[in-house]
């Protein structure tokens, strides 16, 4: 596993679920073109993946 990991939002969360738009706002994202860098474990993949089609994620070593 990488030590980081970058996650971009890509695309809006308008019409998506009540469970989408929270994990998005619990990683820090608030609109398409952030990006916030989070410790890489398995709550924060979790969390990445409910919004895996929303955002774009890369490893940082």
């Amino acid at each position: 596993m990488a030590a980081r990991l970058k996650v971009t939002q890509i695309k809006s969360s308008n019409g998506g679920k009540q469970n989408q738009r929270d994990s998005l706002r619990t990683l820090g994202l608030k609109r398409i073109g952030d990006i916030v860098v989070k410790e890489d474990n398995k709550s924060v993949r979790g969390l990445v993946m409910t919004v895996a089609h929303l955002v774009k994620v890369e490893e940082i070593d």
